[in-house]
């Protein structure tokens, strides 16, 4: 691998560590073999090193004032250029805007904005919840509502909710099954007053928030910190769309819970891990698609054998697609 091959470029302002080195050496003994300086070609790049006239095996540190200033007059060249280029661009669509009749027209709200931080989040959802009149659609796969800074958000949530309530609209939200008997899901609907229903599934996508069709809030990130603010009408659309039909599949919660029976003593949550087996998803990924710890998934599918008289993971797979179960449409339910 040759030197070139070897050193990343980077810019003046990070310099590299192997670069800062030799120029510090080169700054205490006045001088440095040329050979040292293959190493860090960019020494010579940015003109902090330069042949002496004594001896063109050696190099010489300019001084870095010198080299300061001339890489921040080069800078500034830079910027005063990419200025000219933006007063064209101006000058050029101002025209166009002018042609086109809107001219001083004011920015409109962008489709697509990406949101970054909960804090920044929670007051984008808040702002838009604020100004609805109609409907909020929530998709809520899991809460994470804890400690002092948790129940603050609640709080916050549930006087921004019952609001929107007050003013006429009305709220659905759909939660995974597993969350049809957490006691903080329980109590947000025993408190709120007006048109509010929650509906479950097994699976739900991930969180959605949509306020009176025209804004949508999608996470842009694994971790919570990011997320899309959509105003684009197709993507609303859709996004409404597909609530629409997950909330025609799911099962009522509030104000009315329905317990669907089982399907020859096997219940619908066992359907629901059956059609996943099948599939062949691990306990993890069954797991995590339900909304439920590892342990209480593979109690059901213990639970969904024993019923099945299975004696092995192959097995079962095999009866489950024999006892006609997945054919039969036994509803979905906790």
């Amino acid at each position: 691998m040759s030197t070139a091959q070897r050193h990343q470029e980077h810019s003046a302002e990070n310099l590299c560590a192997t670069g800062t080195r030799l120029y510090e050496q080169a700054l205490r003994d006045g001088r440095v073999p040329a050979a040292d300086a293959r190493e860090a070609p960019c020494l010579l790049d940015f003109g902090l090193l330069q042949p002496s006239v004594e001896d063109t095996g050696l190099l010489e540190p300019v001084p870095p004032v010198v080299a300061l200033h001339r890489l921040l007059r080069t800078s500034a060249a830079r910027i005063a250029e990419e200025r000219t280029r933006e007063t064209r661009l101006a000058e050029t669509f101002e025209r166009l805007m002018r042609v086109d009749g809107q001219r001083t027209a004011p920015a409109e709200t962008p489709a697509l904005r990406l949101l970054s931080g909960t804090t920044r989040i929670n007051e984008a959802i808040t702002e838009a919840v604020e100004d609805a009149r109609q409907e909020l659609l929530c998709v809520q796969p899991n809460t994470h509502y804890s400690g002092e800074r948790g129940e603050k958000a609640h709080l916050v949530a549930m006087e921004r909710d019952q609001a929107l309530l007050d003013r006429g609209g009305r709220i659905r939200t759909l939660y995974q099954h597993t969350q049809r008997h957490v006691p903080l899901v329980l109590a947000r609907y025993e408190q709120l007053r007006g048109d509010a229903e929650a509906r479950t599934l097994d699976e739900v996508t991930d969180r959605l928030i949509v306020v009176d069709r025209t804004v949508a809030f999608i996470p842009a990130g694994r971790d919570g910190l990011l997320a899309l603010e959509v105003r684009h009408p197709a993507l609303v659309s859709y996004f409404v769309t597909t609530f629409d039909r997950l909330w025609r599949l799911a099962t009522p919660m509030y104000p009315e819970a329905a317990q669907p029976p089982s399907l020859n003593g096997i219940t619908p949550r066992q359907q629901a891990i059956a059609r996943l087996l099948v599939e062949g998803h691990t306990d993890a990924v069954i797991a995590d698609r339900l909304g439920m710890n590892i342990r209480t998934a593979r109690v059901h599918i213990a639970k969904l054998a024993a019923t099945l008289g299975s004696d092995s993971r192959a097995q079962l797979g095999y009866l489950i697609a024999e006892s006609g179960i997945l054919e039969q449409d036994g509803g979905d339910g906790p």
